[in-house]
């Protein structure tokens, strides 16, 4: 079966079909591009920083655009708090431009490590040092593996990145660099420098509004990598006008706030939707389902910009969540509560983990059919995986059910251990298929807004995003992934100007529409 048929595939309604035909993946997609043999030791550069976000290999499964849709804060944030006498760079593998620069040699070298690169992280280490650069590694798997990594580095940021590299910088000047630099997450968010933005290649990203306004989240779910062992993040705010002066300063018309969940207080919440308000931009954050308990804020989210959400709805099984530690809502209730950001012209994102200890063979197909049935706009799906220092690691390893130690693995979208009632081959099975039926034509179709003036934008979401990684690698690859967007965000933007002014219009005459997103889709 050529790429062709792949596009035009009939998924089966069985979930464990075989034979199937791989999903496209290119090579660069998923191997890092090559580095060449290190040039000789020399003197770097003095008081030249390079900071580096190493290549992760992408699934197939999900849309390659997600991997750029807008940058991580993380190392953008450490060169804000850059003294001035220094001078920073920026490299992020993943857009497709090879390898990193050595020439001129950086004196250091920042590289965030995450559990699913931390071989790739380790590979550059070693190419830099073998030049006479100092490597400095930072990121959650310095929390999680710290005695892992420190033979690779000259030094390790370990806890809150930002207030450590100043200090870093400062003794590496002195000649007196320590393996081991830590800081914790207590001291208020606010005292954070603002993130280097202008390092950022503009056109490469969907947009480079990346926000943070909140830190932490009220959930400690078993699986999640905030439950790591050592890590406490208090939940901390930024100024609702400081964020407001970071969207307008960075000149998009699309932002992306990426905290872990932004409305974890919902008195700051509302807040920073007064203070969004008049900016006219659009929006989408991380939020948890319990915040439809206020329909009120879920207004003021529609009316400050707010387009589209994502929401851990992780399993329909109570049990499931009861066992991952997640406080939501009930299962039964999530439909009701579903609607009402649809009623809001909030587009929904769902996430949804399988392999939990419930899970069985059937609940590959009951997913879907929730899915289908609530007309979700999108859904990405996780396996189940035990980062380690998590709860769920250390149970996995004490009932002897982990598979290996690949970390390279432990991305989501591979089985690492031993599920409870169906074979690991059967799970890996039925995640590919809910993707692959979740995206097929006819889901696509079943999901449809119910208005006809909603079609464009969520096909356009549809195909456009989900379904055409050959064209987000050509853009990617040729940095056109900004150009090629943004008229469809603006064309987004547009459609929820006029969709806050009904919803205004509306509130003011002591009325509410029953329902609104299928008339005003809210989401690129």
């Amino acid at each position: 079966m050529n790429w062709l048929s792949t596009l035009f595939e009939n998924v089966p309604e069985d979930p464990f079909y075989e034979p199937r035909e791989p999903l496209w993946l290119p090579r660069e997609m998923s191997s890092a591009p090559v580095l060449p043999s290190p040039p000789p030791r020399r003197p770097p550069r003095p008081r030249l920083a390079l900071l580096i976000n190493p290549f992760y290999a992408k699934s197939p499964h999900g849309s390659f655009g997600k991997h750029v849709l807008t940058p991580s804060l993380a190392l953008t944030s450490v060169a804000g708090s850059t003294p001035a006498h220094w001078q920073v760079r920026y490299w992020d593998e993943n857009l497709l431009q090879g390898p990193p620069p050595s020439e001129p040699l950086p004196e250091v070298v920042g590289i965030t490590v995450h559990l699913t690169f931390a071989r790739r992280a380790y590979e550059l280490a070693a190419w830099y040092r073998a030049q006479g650069s100092k490597v400095v590694l930072g990121g959650l798997h310095t929390q999680s593996c710290p005695d892992e990594m420190a033979p690779h580095a000259d030094a390790l940021a370990i806890g809150d990145g930002v207030q450590v590299w100043p200090e870093i910088l400062h003794d590496l000047e002195e000649g007196n660099l320590k393996p081991r630099y830590e800081a914790t997450y207590e001291r208020p968010y606010a005292l954070d420098p603002l993130p280097r933005r202008d390092l950022l290649p503009r056109k490469s990203y969907l947009t480079t509004t990346s926000l943070i306004a909140t830190r932490g989240c009220h959930n400690r779910c078993g699986f999640c990598y905030l439950s790591t062992d050592g890590l406490r993040m208090p939940y901390r705010v930024r100024e609702p006008e400081d964020i407001r002066r970071q969207l307008d300063a960075d000149g998009q018309p699309y932002a992306v706030f990426i905290d872990n969940n932004l409305g974890s207080r919902r008195d700051y919440l509302r807040e920073l939707c007064r203070a969004l308000r008049p900016t006219e931009k659009i929006w989408s954050a991380a939020v948890t389902l319990d915040l439809t308990d206020d329909p009120a804020l879920v207004r003021e989210m529609a009316l400050a910009g707010c387009t589209g959400v994502f929401i851990g709805f992780e399993s329909l099984t109570d049990q499931n969540l009861a066992d991952a530690r997640k406080r939501t809502p009930r299962a039964a209730d999530y439909a009701r509560r579903v609607r009402i950001f649809h009623e809001h012209g909030i587009q929904v994102n769902g996430s949804f983990v399988v392999g939990f200890d419930g899970d069985r063979r059937d609940t590959f197909t009951t997913l879907v059919q929730w899915i289908e049935q609530n007309r979700m706009e999108c859904a990405t799906f996780h396996i189940l995986t035990p980062y380690p220092g998590t709860p769920l690691f250390r149970q996995l390893k004490a009932e002897g059910r982990l598979l290996h130690r690949d970390w390279d693995k432990y991305d989501t979208a591979h089985v690492v251990f031993r599920p409870k009632q169906m074979t690991p081959d059967e799970l890996l099975l039925g995640y590919d298929w809910l993707y692959r039926r979740l995206f097929s034509h006819a889901s696509i179709w079943r999901r449809k807004p119910a208005g006809w003036s909603g079609l464009p934008a969520y096909f356009a979401g549809c195909y456009l995003y989900k379904r055409s990684n050959r064209l987000w690698r050509f853009l990617i690859k040729h940095q056109q992934v900004h150009a090629v967007w943004r008229p469809l965000v603006e064309m987004t933007r547009w459609r929820h100007l006029a969709f806050r002014r009904h919803l205004a219009a509306q509130l003011e005459a002591g009325a509410f529409p029953a329902r609104c997103a299928s008339t005003f889709p809210a989401s690129v």
